[in-house]
């Protein structure tokens, strides 16, 4: 069965993701576009965000071990051209992010496959390819761990999230689980 949806950036003119809400309540996303096209949005964790720009940096390492003689890509990128933009109405939830690369084009491919209940078939899957250059992909990068740190501050006793409303620690009540 192919993909309900199936879209393809090619190129992404912008690539971002980006948190709304407070932290401990904020919603994340991935959004791009192509040059004159509307905002594709998808919603994502924040643990697929973290693990994105962490992969991605691992990524583009093996693509210039792979293609010495590729310039590098540059992490640089304007705070406020990376925010999401309206209108943020996400296609789908993200089940899978993966990472791809063209070497004949110098493209960069992040592909997003939408999260579905177990009794569909994950073959219907709807699926955004967001094509970009790896300095996109190397500034989505540290941006996106940018996003992720300005979540809720971490107890330096049980690594859990401090909720604003008071932390319940494991740790200082005696108890190991």
């Amino acid at each position: 069965m192919p993909p309900r949806l199936e879209i393809d950036l090619e190129p992404c003119e912008h690539i971002t993701a980006d948190a709304i809400g407070s932290p401990g309540q904020r919603v994340f996303y991935i959004q791009g576009w192509e040059k004159g096209g509307p905002p594709i949005t998808v919603l994502i964790e924040k643990i697929q965000l973290q693990f994105l720009a962490i992969g991605i940096e691992r990524f583009l390492a093996d693509i210039a071990r792979q293609h010495p003689d590729l310039p590098e890509a540059s992490p640089a990128y304007e705070d406020e051209k990376m925010h999401i933009h309206p209108p943020v109405d996400p296609l789908f939830r993200a089940g899978e992010i993966g990472l791809g690369y063209d070497p004949l084009r110098d493209l960069a491919v992040i592909i997003v496959r939408e999260l579905l209940p177990d009794s569909e078939d994950p073959e219907s899957a709807a699926v955004v390819r967001f094509w970009c250059t790896r300095t996109q992909l190397r500034a989505l990068a540290h941006w996106g761990a940018k996003v992720v740190s300005r979540g809720r501050p971490i107890c330096p006793q049980c690594g859990q999230p401090i909720d604003p409303e008071g932390h319940f620690c494991p740790k200082k009540n005696g108890h190991k689980r």
